[in-house]
C-alpha cells in the first residue's frame, strides 16, 4: 500500500517536473528582451549552483568535490558550452523547436557511445537514428532565413555538448563512486565561473533588473535547478530509471505547447513533420531502453533464483 502511495506521489511530481522544465523554455526565451545570452547564462547557472549547494547543506551531504578534472570537463560540457549555446539560439530561434532540437541529444549520443563506450548500436535504434536524421532534414529547411539557420545551428551543437558530457559523466560514474547531486552542484559552480569570464570579457549591455528578469532568474535558480532535482531524486528513488526516463518526451512537448500558446509561434508544416519525427523516433528509443532494462532485470531475477 505505502508502495502504491509513494508510486504515485512520484508519478504526479514527474508531471509537475517536466511542466517546470518544459515552460522554462519559454521563460529563457523571453528573459532575452532584458540581457545578453552570456550574461543570463551566467547569472542563472551561478545561482542554480548555489541553489544545488543550499539543498546538499540541507541534506547534511558533504560538500568536497570528488574527481576534480573530470568534474571540470563536465562542468565545460554541460554547463559552460550546454547553456550558453542554447541561450545564445534563443535569441532568434522559437523556444519550441529549439527544445525539440535540443533534446534530440539521444540521437548524438548512440554513436558516442559506440565510439567511446563500445556500446553498438543495434536493430530498432538505426530506425529511430533514421526517423531523427529525417526530422532533423525537415528542419533544417535550406530555404529558411539565413538568422533561423543560424539558430538551429546553434540548437543542435547545445545537443552534441550534452551527449558528450553525458558519456563523460558515465565513464566518470563507472570509474569513481560519485553522489549525483554533489557531482551536478560541482560541475554546475566550476562551469558558471567559466560562463562569468566569458560574460565579463564580451561586451554588452548590463541586464535591465525588471520584475521579470528577477522572476526568470528566480524561476531557473530555485525551480528549474534547486527544487527540480530534488524531485528528480526522488523520482528516480521510486520509480523505474526507464520508466522516469520516458518524462524527457514530455518537457519538449510543453516547450512547444508553452511557445505555441504565450509567444504565438506556429511551426510550419515541414517543421512540424521533422519535430513530429524526432518526438516518434525519441519515443521508439526510450521504449528500447525500457525494454531492455525489463529484460535485465528479469534476467538477474532468474539467475537469483537459481
Amino acid at each position: 500500500m505505502k508502495k502504491n502511495l509513494e508510486l504515485k506521489l512520484a508519478a504526479g511530481i514527474l508531471v509537475l517536473l517536466s511542466l517546470i522544465w518544459g515552460y522554462n523554455w519559454v521563460v529563457m526565451k523571453n528573459v532575452m528582451r532584458y540581457a545578453d545570452p552570456f550574461d543570463f547564462s551566467a547569472v542563472r547557472t551561478l545561482f542554480g549552483a548555489l541553489a544545488l549547494f543550499a539543498v546538499l547543506a540541507l541534506r547534511r551531504q558533504p560538500l568536497r568535490p570528488v574527481a576534480l578534472g573530470p568534474t571540470l570537463l563536465l562542468g565545460l560540457l554541460q554547463t559552460t558550452a550546454f547553456t550558453a549555446l542554447i541561450q545564445w539560439a534563443l535569441v532568434s530561434g522559437g523556444a519550441g523547436k529549439t527544445a525539440v532540437l535540443v533534446y534530440a541529444m539521444p540521437f548524438w549520443l548512440l554513436p558516442m557511445a559506440w565510439v567511446f563506450l563500445g556500446e553498438r548500436v543495434r536493430g530498432l535504434q538505426w530506425v529511430a537514428v533514421a526517423l531523427a536524421l529525417v526530422g532533423l532534414v525537415f528542419i533544417l529547411d535550406p530555404s529558411k532565413p539565413q538568422g533561423d539557420l543560424f539558430s538551429t545551428m546553434l540548437a543542435l551543437l547545445g545537443s552534441v555538448a550534452w551527449a558528450a558530457s553525458a558519456i563523460v559523466l558515465k565513464r566518470l560514474r563507472a570509474s569513481t563512486p560519485v553522489d549525483l547531486l554533489s557531482l551536478t552542484a560541482w560541475q554546475m559552480l566550476l562551469g558558471s565561473l567559466v560562463l562569468c569570464i566569458i560574460a565579463w570579457w564580451l561586451p554588452s549591455e548590463p541586464p535591465r533588473l525588471t520584475p521579470y528578469f528577477i522572476a526568470a532568474l528566480i524561476y531557473n535558480g530555485l525551480l528549474a535547478t534547486g527544487l527540480a532535482w530534488l524531485m528528480w531524486l526522488f523520482i528516480l528513488d521510486r520509480m523505474p530509471a526507464g520508466l522516469a526516463g520516458l518524462s524527457s518526451l514530455a518537457i519538449p512537448a510543453v516547450g512547444v505547447l508553452s511557445g505555441w500558446i504565450e509567444l504565438g509561434e506556429r511551426p510550419s508544416g515541414p517543421e512540424s513533420f521533422g519535430m513530429l519525427c524526432i518526438a516518434v523516433a525519441l519515443g521508439l528509443i526510450s521504449a528500447i531502453a525500457l525494454r531492455g532494462r525489463q529484460l535485465q532485470a528479469r534476467a538477474a531475477s532468474a539467475g537469483s533464483r537459481s
